[in-house]
């Protein structure tokens, strides 16, 4: 007659029970999260496929902002240059310098953040900035429009002068008293441009899909051995020592 399984068999039972959905719950969240950034960079493919928006249709409000990420427009105005900045190390093409942005003046008198592309940093004398020529009359800029650039690590609050880590546009507008449009042009190249000395090898938008199917598997995994340990150790283990766990 074979012995009823014991209070602490029971416990051991839920508690594999708990953790192999937890584990599975956790595989099928990352699933979901490398859906959710899929479907994300349709939509920006989507939109960087549309045709450029007028300068008159951009957003004025940060919550109109998104939609118009990856979006391509052409804005005519004249660089406020005594405004730009310099974010520090910001890699392209192999090394590391500034992204340098800078205030368009555009010709509806409000002001759009342009990332105007990246220069090199003198290693020898680093608060040495580089040389920029920039016309001082009407321009054209074509690009795409999107977010600051991503954030790096900075130590203490928010930054202030020429080089500095990060830009964020309320801060930026608080500072330099200007009624930045919600968004930031990043210029993309052209012929006309070549002449300035800025490259403008734009990585593309890092979604990291594939993470979350690694995280997936990874959790997956860790529920599939937890079942394997428990028909190991509490099922298999005993009938071969002819007993039942206590």
């Amino acid at each position: 007659m074979s012995k009823a399984p014991s209070s602490r068999a029971w416990v051991v039972l839920l508690a594999a029970l708990l953790a192999v959905a937890l584990t599975a719950r956790l595989g099928f969240w990352q699933l979901d999260r490398a859906a959710q950034k899929q479907a994300m960079q349709t939509r920006l493919d989507e939109r960087a496929q549309l045709p450029e928006l007028k300068p008159s249709e951009l957003a004025l409000n940060a919550a109109a902002a998104p939609v118009q990420y990856e979006r391509h427009v052409r804005v005519r105005g004249r660089w406020l240059t005594d405004k730009t900045v310099f974010l520090d190390n910001r890699p392209m093409a192999g090394r590391v310098g500034f992204y340098v942005l800078t205030p368009l003046l555009l010709d509806d008198g409000t002001p759009l953040l342009v990332l105007r592309g990246w220069a090199p940093r003198n290693a020898a004398q680093r608060a040495e900035l580089p040389a920029l020529p920039t016309p001082a009359g009407l321009v054209e800029v074509w690009g795409k429009l999107g977010p600051t650039p991503s954030r790096l690590y900075q130590f203490g609050a928010a930054e202030s002068g020429t080089i500095r880590q990060n830009v964020d546009l309320s801060d930026f507008a608080r500072e330099t008293g200007l009624a930045l449009r919600p968004l930031v042009l990043q210029q993309l190249a052209t012929p006309a441009d070549s002449s300035d000395g800025l490259l403008r090898q734009w990585p593309a938008p890092a979604v990291d899909i594939h993470k979350h199917y690694g995280y997936a598997f990874q959790w997956f995994a860790l529920s599939t051995l937890l079942v394997g340990l428990y028909i190991w150790f509490q099922i298999i283990q005993p009938r071969r020592k002819g007993r039942i766990p206590s």
